[in-house]
Order: structure tokens, then sequence, then C-alpha cells
């Protein structure tokens, strides 16, 4: 009987672990906003997206495009025609199959709906074809060497659209191996196992619940104490303990995307402010701004300083912009060319640990040289919609990167730029920048970007401050994940052992 009593638990015991490991949670630094590839702008929204929404083409870890529901492209001589043949017997959510017409659907929403955010990124889209169920045609208005990059990410995100007419945004039927089970705002998202799924064989968690912890060290804590299984973004003061505890694993990778600071120049009323009006304020914040000390008191020497959209892997760096520092003297004598001796504005950010600490220091290089920050922080989400309804004097934009150097400048600075906050406007910038996409050469390329940094370096509507890393960390017993440039979660063949 005793025999029979301990396999019994054995058993029970065994069974209760399998069932825990069924189960993924990842703790998020920030709640993410709409579920709506289309019309997010959030990247703790793209992790999750990452899980819920196929793309028609993904990247591997050296950044190379592959295939995911495409599994086959082509493009015409003066690369103005791209053929993609699509995966058989893929479907979304809801049961619909992922045919041409469904992706016409979906690149047509996004190049046109009113409220979507990726009309920039594919603007040189001019007309979708279907051929047949597994074919479509994409005619461009001119070549756009950044356009696969683009479908990558949102811009190539694929939902049923049947769904369209309901609310995307907050009960999203998606395409990717889990599906959308509920929402808590500020509290978790839940997806369960899309069993249908074209590759579901690999991927074996039942469910995955998302949790936003907007605090680092609460966000370690849970992680330490097994109530999540990964974290995102570990502070850099916690790397130390992170690789001091067995219990845990540490994974992380540079990055391609920048933090940054935006200035309101002609969004709204709030537009109307000292730096919004004088390029030459906005020149003597960029000066006084120390990029080393937020790279080594936030940073423990992973924040590595930017100046520019562009990290230095990327063949549009610009070398000479880079190596700039803190000029106090002359960010001084810019604010007296002005005529005064102080001034004030808000700046506005979301209100997790790291962001805390770099805006108070932001705030304290600044009141050195003349400038009286108030500090304005809000719920990361929020801060989304305030940006966009220019409801912000100075605001935190940050960006996780994109393969091709137009994902990480166009959308931000030209005229009509979906992610455009500031509303700036240079014809010469849309000039440049729109040229740039059609061109194939590298060295022809980074010639249009040095011209258009030339002029963003004298306008400066973005303030970049440094490059993001991304370190994620993990339970010991969690295999095969690996960290992607992109900062993405990527599921496929990861399991956990309780």
């Amino acid at each position: 009987m005793k025999k029979l009593v301990t396999a019994a638990l054995g058993a029970l015991l065994l069974a209760t672990a399998s069932a825990s490991a069924a189960d993924l949670r990842i703790a998020l630094q920030d709640d993410p906003d709409v579920l709506d590839p289309h019309r997010a702008r959030t990247f703790v929204g793209r992790i999750v997206f990452t899980s819920l929404c196929d793309k028609l083409v993904d990247i591997d870890e050296k950044l190379n495009i592959i295939p995911q529901i495409a599994t086959e492209w082509s493009w015409n001589d003066d690369g103005t025609l791209l053929t993609m043949k699509l995966r058989e017997g893929a479907t979304f959510h809801d049961g619909a199959p992922i045919d041409a017409a469904a992706v016409k659907a979906n690149l047509d929403r996004a190049r046109t709906d009113a409220e979507s955010l990726r009309k920039s990124e594919i603007a040189s889209i001019s007309e979708i074809a279907v051929v047949d169920a597994t074919t479509l045609t994409i005619k461009l208005s001119q070549p756009d060497a950044a356009l696969l990059a683009q479908l990558t990410d949102r811009a190539g995100m694929l939902m049923s659209p049947a769904s369209f007419e309901g609310d995307t945004g907050q009960r999203p039927v998606c395409s990717g191996p889990y599906k959308f089970v509920e929402r808590v705002q500020n509290d978790r998202i839940v997806l369960e196992k899309f069993a249908e799924h074209w590759n579901a064989d690999k991927y074996q968690f039942d469910r995955v619940t998302f949790v936003p912890i907007p605090d680092a060290t609460v966000r370690l804590a849970n992680l330490r104490a097994g109530d999540v299984d990964m974290i995102e973004r570990v502070a850099p003061s916690d790397l130390a303990t992170v690789e001091g505890d067995a219990s845990i694993k540490l994974a992380s990778v540079t990055g391609l995307g920048y933090q940054a600071i935006e200035v309101n120049i002609a969004n709204g009323a709030k537009a109307d402010n000292p730096l919004g009006k004088d390029k030459r304020l906005r020149q003597a914040l960029d000066l006084a701004i120390d990029r080393d000390v937020l790279n080594q008191v936030v940073g423990a020497g992973t924040y590595q300083p930017a100046l520019q959209a562009f990290p230095p892997a990327s063949f549009a760096y610009n070398e000479e912009i880079g190596s700039r520092g803190r000029d106090v003297e002359r960010a001084k004598a810019l604010i007296a060319e002005t005529g005064q001796e102080r001034v004030a504005f808000e700046l506005t950010y979301g209100n997790n640990t790291i962001m805390q600490q770099v805006f108070e220091l932001v705030q304290a290089m600044g009141a050195e040289v003349g400038f009286d920050i108030s500090l304005r922080p809000t719920e990361f989400a929020a801060l989304q919609s305030v940006l966009q309804s220019g409801d912000f004097q100075v605001g935190q934009s940050g960006w996780s990167g994109r393969v091709d150097p137009d994902g990480n400048i166009h959308q931000y600075v030209t005229c009509e730029g979906g992610l455009n906050d500031a509303k700036y406007c240079n014809e010469e910038i849309d000039r440049l920048l729109n040229e740039a996409r059609t061109v194939t050469d590298q060295a022809a390329r980074k010639k249009l970007y040095d011209e258009a940094q030339a002029i963003l370096q004298e306008d400066m509507p973005v303030i970049y401050l440094f490059y993001l890393p991304w370190p994620f960390a993990h339970k010991a017993g969690l295999e095969g994940f690996r960290a992607y440039p992109d900062g993405m979660i990527r599921l496929a063949d990861v399991t956990l052992a309780e």
C-alpha cells in the first residue's frame, strides 16, 4: 500500500510539473497599447504580436529575411513588382484560410486605413493583385529597398479580414501560433495555443500570459520567486544579480533601436513651447546631455551613446556625428542667443524604473546649462496617445529598430510619417529619404542619409540618447530561447522543465 501511495504521489507531482510547464508567463516592462498591428505603436505590443500574429516574412538571428506565410518571392527587373507565393493550408484563428485575397485585404488596410500607423512604412505600394489563391503581386510606384524589411514586422502581420469591422484592438483575430483569450488592462494578456497553426508542432506551451511589471526590480524579484518564467529588459544594475543566481539565466543581444526625446514642433497647442519654436534651444538641449553619464550611471556600460537614428552596425551610420560629445558652454551660448537666461519646459515620459532614472539625469544636466525641466511621468500605453494627440511639449520617444535604415528614420521625420508626433516637416528631408528608398546601392543610399542627417542635426526635431540592448532573463529550466537583435520573443522550440 505504501508503494502504491508513493507511486500515486509521484505521478501527481509529475502531472503537476507537466501542467505547470505547459504554461509560460512572461513579464513585460510596459503594458501594450491596442492589439491591432496596423494601429499599434509599442515595443511590448510587438512582443505579444510575435506569438499572436504571423507575418508575410520574418528575420533570422543574423537579420536575413526568411519565409513565414510567404514561402518565396521574386522581383521584376526594375524592382517595381513583387510576386509572393503563400503557404498552403495556413488559417486564421477563426478558421478562415490565409489566402492571397486575405493578404491583399490586410495590406490594403495597412496602407489606407485612417487609423493605420503603417501607411508611411509601405507607401510605395500602389496596387495589389490576386493571381490565384496562393499567389499575389504587389506593384510599387517606385522601387523600395526597404519594403521586405517592413513586411517582417507589423506592416506584414495578418489578421482575419472578417474581424476588421469588430474591435480589433481589444479582441484581435490573428494568425500566429497562439490565439487571443483575454486582456485585463495593466494586469495580463492571455493567449492559448492555436492547434491548427501550420507550425503548431514547434510550440510547446498550451498558454502564454504576458504580465506588465514596470518596476525592473519587481520584475526580477517575480522571476527569482518563480511567479514568472521570463522577463524582458533586465535593469543594468541587476545584471550581476542575474549572473550570480544559478536558478536563472541571462540572454542578451545588442539591438537595432534607440531611446530618444522628440520636441513638439507643430502638433497642436502644445507646440507653442520654447523648444518647439526655436531650433537653437533644441540644439542646446542636445549639447547639454552627457550620454556617457547616462551609459555609466543608468546603463552600467550597456547604453551605448546615440546621436543619430542609425546604430553603428548599420551601413547608414555616420561616424562624424557619432563622435560628438557634450558641450556645456556652447549650449549656454545658444540659449543666450535667444535672449533668455532660463528656459522652462515639460518633459513627458513612460513611468518605468529606467526612464525615471534617465530623465532625472537629463533634468539635472539641463539645469546646468539653463533649462528648468518639469517631469511628467505617465503610464506607458497612455504615453502613446499623449504623443499622437500632441498633448506634450517634449516627450520620450523610443524605437526598437528595424533591419533596414529606412525603418529607423523615415516615419519619424517625414512630413506624413506615421510616427512623426512632433509634426516636423521639411520638404528636403522628404525628398532625400524618399529617394533613399528607391536606391539599392548602399554607398549611394548612405550619401542620401548623410545629407538628410546634416539637416536633422541643424533642425533637431529628435534628440537621440542611447542605443538599446535587449537583455532577457529566464528560469534555468527554460531551453531553446535565443535573443534576436529585434528584441522579439520567439517561442518556437522553446521548452520549460520545472
